[in-house]
C-alpha cells in the first residue's frame, strides 16, 4: 500500500463490506499477464512468474507487498488488515475478505502486482 493513500474499509453507509473468495479471484486476475497456480495447496497469483497474492483460506487473501506498505495498511485498517510473517521476515498484508471493500483489496492487490511486475 503505496504512503499517502486513503483506503475504506467500511461501506459509505456504515455497513460492512463483504467480498467472496470468487471476487478476491477476479480483482487478482483483472491484472495484467497475472494467472493462478497452485503454492502448496493454496490458490497463488503471479505475474512473471513471482507471486504477488495468495488466497490463504475463505476469509483471507494475502497481498506480497514491501514492509513500508504492510504497515502503512496495517496501520491504517487493524481491523481488516494484518501483518504476515514468513519465518522473521514481514512478508505481506493479510486482508479480511469479510471486512474488506473490493477497492481496498484491489488497491492492495495492484501495489504487489507492481512490486512483482517491475523486477
Amino acid at each position: 500500500m503505496k504512503p499517502g493513500r486513503r483506503y475504506d474499509c467500511v461501506r459509505r453507509d456504515g455497513s460492512a463490506a463483504v467480498l467472496s473468495t470468487h471476487e478476491a479471484r477476479r480483482l487478482a486476475l483483472s491484472l495484467p499477464d497475472s494467472v493462478e497456480r497452485d503454492h502448496h495447496g493454496r490458490p497463488s497469483f503471479r505475474v512473471a512468474g513471482r507471486i504477488f497474492a495468495t488466497l490463504w483460506d475463505e476469509d483471507h487473501m494475502n497481498a506480497m507487498l514491501d514492509e513500508p506498505g504492510i504497515r502503512t495498511a496495517v496501520q491504517a485498517h487493524p481491523g481488516v488488515c494484518a501483518e504476515v510473517m514468513w519465518g522473521k521476515r514481514l512478508a505481506a498484508v493479510r486482508v479480511t475478505l469479510s471486512a474488506a471493500e473490493p477497492e481496498l483489496l484491489a488497491d492492495l492487490l495492484t501495489d504487489a502486482w507492481e512490486s512483482k511486475a517491475s523486477r
